[in-house]
């Protein structure tokens, strides 16, 4: 089971609302899982390596090796390790979350990087790919797997720059309201492997690369056929990338961070020259691309249907703040109950994208949470004027904000349990400490590492009134 905690989230509030939801997430995990898709597309019969159309004689590689990052990495890089056998040289993956019952590889080191701030063993670790990708050659063979969250856990600044200085640049930017897309832009360029970096560095041994990817990138188009290389892979360590250092300096400019992001960082972005962009292209490199963001809401939809539920994709590019965006989704289902737009109830709305938290100071925190949790908080908040409608809200991966649960489920019902327990939800909000309240209602969803990381994915479940 992916969710870990269902009898609870089910057996409290509007149980059959929430059984709905609870049970079109978990379906929907399982298909998206990256060490299923990967094991569907690749095989190896004796040292014929086979992906797709394509294939490998590993018996003609003098090293072969994995270098894997990311929330996902854990399932794709097992998929790979077990695929490949005694022919893996070495392998190092760094990941969040180490799962030892199920993390079990044959030849692959595995490394806790930190996220969302980097730390010190992803540094370490990150050095380790860079030194192997540095003493290879043309008879080499790189595979690597890359998911969301490869940007903190390879952290690898260039030099001049310190890793304290890149920890406290990527706890600003993820405070200043900046859009991931935006935030990259930055990161990318005061890193020696991500933004391509680190497939440059195996280019430039002679070495040959193949990528799997996810793309948690809100507005990329759904996967297709993914046993066929896919030519638009671009932004992550392995592949070009799209930011540039004019967007690095546009993101400094417009959230007015030049005195909020430590100097080196600021310094190096506002002078490099030309030769610190990132690379744009890799055309002797083969990508397959497994998962992307609308895959979750398409397979959510796939699911509801089967169930016989009149289900709707709202969007997939859902961005703004979290608890606003719970507000809305509470009107979505006061509109669906009371004049049957834009579909009549009882409906499941199915979203996804990556909302997000803006922290100005600090000081503010009281406690912990995530976006999916606010977003959760929110959605209580307005939820008792749609009697029986339920929002689940979840991070894909498994971990939501700076928790160990993967979001948050509420209802109509939560406000009121919140105050029988003594619980503020306005007061959450304001403190930053959604995972103690909902914690309080029952209200929070654990799964673990799921396989796959393609941001928010949000099912709310709409009752006829």
């Amino acid at each position: 089971m992916k969710i870990k905690n269902t009898e609870e989230i089910v057996g409290t509030g509007d149980s059959a609302s929430r059984a709905i939801v609870a049970d079109v997430a978990e379906r929907t995990l399982d298909y998206l899982d990256a060490y299923r898709r990967i094991k569907s597309i690749a095989h190896r019969e004796g040292s014929v390596l086979t992906i797709g159309p394509k294939s490998w004689d590993l018996s003609q590689k003098k090293h072969v090796y994995l270098v894997g990052a990311g929330k996902a990495c854990n399932h794709m890089a097992r998929a790979v390790d077990e695929i490949l056998g005694d022919y893996l040289t070495r392998g190092i993956a760094i990941v969040k979350v180490h799962e030892p019952d199920v993390d079990a590889f044959n030849h692959t080191e595995v490394y806790v990087g930190g996220h969302p701030i980097p730390n010190e063993t992803g540094y370490e670790a990150s050095l380790k790919c860079l030194e192997l990708a540095d003493n290879a050659g043309p008879d080499d063979l790189f595979i690597a797997v890359i998911s969301g969250g490869s940007s903190a856990l390879m952290s690898c600044p260039v030099d001049g720059i310190s890793l304290q200085d890149e920890m406290d640049a990527t706890d600003v930017l993820l405070k200043s309201g900046a859009g991931i897309y935006e935030i990259n832009a930055v990161r990318r360029h005061i890193s020696q492997m991500n933004g391509g970096r680190f497939a440059q560095r195996v280019q430039a041994s002679g070495a040959e690369l193949i990528g799997f990817g996810i793309s948690d990138a809100v507005g990329n188009p759904p996967t297709g056929d993914i046993s066929q290389p896919f030519a638009q892979y671009a932004s992550t360590p392995i592949g070009p990338d799209k930011t540039t250092l004019d967007d690095a300096r546009r993101v400094i400019e417009d959230y007015d961070l030049a005195d909020r992001l430590p100097k080196s960082v600021v310094d190096y972005i506002m002078n490099a020259g030309p030769d610190k962009e990132t690379p744009k292209a890799f055309p002797d490199n083969t990508y397959y691309l497994i998962n992307a963001v609308p895959d979750s809401v398409n397979y959510a939809k796939k699911v509801a249907q089967e169930k016989g539920l009149n289900a709707f994709v709202l969007t997939s590019f859902l961005e703004g703040e979290a608890h606003d965006a719970g507000t809305m989704m509470a009107s979505i289902a006061r509109e669906i109950q009371t004049y049957g737009n834009p579909v009549p109830a009882p409906c499941l709305v199915i979203s996804a994208g990556e909302v997000t938290t803006s922290i100005a100071d600090n000081a503010l925190i009281r406690g912990h949470g995530g976006p999916g949790q606010e977003m959760c908080t929110g959605f209580a908040i307005a939820a008792p004027k749609a009697p029986g409608a339920c929002l689940l809200s979840i991070d894909t991966e498994g971990t939501d904000g700076t928790t160990d649960v993967a979001g948050g489920i509420s209802d109509s019902t939560t406000a009121e349990r919140a105050v029988a327990a003594g619980v503020s939800l306005h007061a959450a909000l304001r403190e930053h400490s959604c995972y103690e309240a909902l914690s309080t209602c029952g209200d929070v969803v654990r799964t673990g590492n799921t396989g796959t990381n393609l941001c928010d994915l949000n099912l709310m479940f709409v009752p006829e009134k």
